[in-house]
This record gives structure tokens, C-alpha cells and sequence, in this order.
């Protein structure tokens, strides 16, 4: 099996050069870019496993990538970015992204926030490809959520570890401490705010009722807890 390949997007070649270096001497592949254009024609034909992308982009909005990226891609998009505000972070965890570096940074944490994405997203504790559950059927190979009748519905690669967190851990209450510590993300507001607008959304995708959803529960001041039986394959 391959190495994992890891994108870099960012318009400073010593900030490519920085974190390819230090990503190659780990273990993955790496492909950098100046610009979106030459990114996202690299990607007709190469398939990341994670994306790094700045937002101060010469030629393209980063928050507007990260979205698609979010929608249309399997990999993990971590951005790593300059603005350091709570509500960029906020934002940029709002549209997708799965994690979010504020400069300057320390190569080695760039590394090891990597190493926490593949381990959630391919680690050996995860239960399968497929879940079924209350009549839909996750699809965590092509990520999309099909209901009875087949029709099918996308979900992001944020919302997908959120639920298959909650699919391998079947009624049982989670903690934001915990769920902080399964997905690996920054411990904070922000990241509060992330998981939040994920659960919002998974809840949507499932045609949950907001006011009394039937599936995944909050438990006002101590977390979430997922209501259904589970059969992986």
C-alpha cells in the first residue's frame, strides 16, 4: 500500500517547502501548489488523503474551496491559515473543514494533527465501510447517507466522522471531551462550534425533527447520544 498523500496548498514556497520536508521525512507523499487553479486540475487526477489549504489565496476565495472540498472530496481538509480570529476558525470549521492551524506553527504539530485525521478516518477501530441503522444506510466508501427507497444523499467528510463516531458507539452518552478526543480536533469554542453545525446537519441529512430528533440526542450539559441499533458490514 501506498503512502498517504498529503496536498498542500499555499501561495509562500517556504511554507511548501517547510511542511513537504517535514511531512516526506514522516512517512507520506506530498504534492504542493501555489494557486487553486493548479490544484484543483491536479485533483482530476490524484486523490488525496489530506488537503492543506491557506486562505490567503492569490487567485481563488480559501473558505469557498474548503467548502467543495468539504462536499465533493474524500479527503481530510485541515487548513492552515494566518487569521487566527475565533470567528475565522468558526467559519472555516462551519464550512467543512476538519481542523484548523493558525500561524506560525510548529512543523511537528502540522504532522501529528495529519497522523490524528488518518488514524480517525482508516484506523483499525473503525467497524466497516457500511452501517445500517433505522432505515438508512451509511456508505462511509462514497460518502452518502441511502434511505429505504435509495435515494442517496451526500455527506462531508466532517460530518462523516462525527457519525461514525456516534455509529461505533451506540447509546452511549459522549462527552465534547470525549468527542474532542476521538476526532483529535483543537479543544475550544470553535471546535465547540464545529460539532455542533455537524450534528445540525447530520440531523438534517436524516430528516430529523430539530425540535425532537428520534436518532441523535442532546443531552443539555453533558453531550450527545445516538438512539438506534447498528449492523456494520
Amino acid at each position: 500500500m501506498s503512502a498517504p498523500l498529503v496536498t498542500i496548498l499555499d501561495d509562500e514556497p517556504a511554507v511548501r517547502d517547510m511542511l513537504g520536508a517535514a511531512l516526506e521525512e514522516a512517512g507520506f507523499r506530498t504534492m504542493g501548489f501555489a494557486r487553486a487553479r493548479e490544484f484543483e486540475a491536479a485533483l482530476r487526477s490524484a486523490a488525496p488523503d489530506v488537503c492543506l489549504v491557506d486562505l490567503g489565496l492569490p487567485d481563488r476565495d480559501g473558505l469557498s474551496l474548503v467548502h467543495r472540498l468539504a462536499l465533493e472530496s474524500g479527503a481530510a481538509v485541515i487548513i492552515v491559515s494566518g487569521r487566527g480570529q475565533v470567528q475565522d476558525r468558526v467559519t472555516g470549521l462551519d464550512l467543512g473543514a476538519d481542523d484548523y492551524i493558525v500561524k506560525p506553527f510548529e512543523p511537528a504539530e502540522v504532522v501529528a494533527r495529519v497522523r490524528a485525521r488518518l488514524r480517525r478516518h482508516t484506523g483499525p477501530e473503525a467497524g466497516g465501510e457500511t452501517a445500517r441503522f433505522a432505515g438508512w444506510t451509511a456508505h462511509f466508501d462514497r460518502y452518502t447517507l441511502e434511505d429505504a427507497e435509495g435515494a442517496e444523499t451526500p455527506f462531508s467528510h466532517a460530518e462523516g466522522e462525527v457519525l461514525r463516531l456516534f455509529l461505533e458507539s451506540p447509546r452511549r452518552l459522549m462527552s465534547r471531551a470525549q468527542i474532542q478526543e476521538a476526532l483529535g480536533g483543537a479543544a475550544g469554542e470553535s471546535f465547540d462550534r464545529a460539532i455542533d453545525v455537524r450534528v445540525s446537519r447530520l440531523r438534517t441529512k436524516l430528516r430529523e425533527d430539530p425540535k425532537a430528533p428520534r436518532l441523535i440526542k442532546t443531552i443539555y450539559g453533558a453531550g450527545y447520544i445516538f438512539l438506534g441499533d447498528v449492523e456494520w458490514s
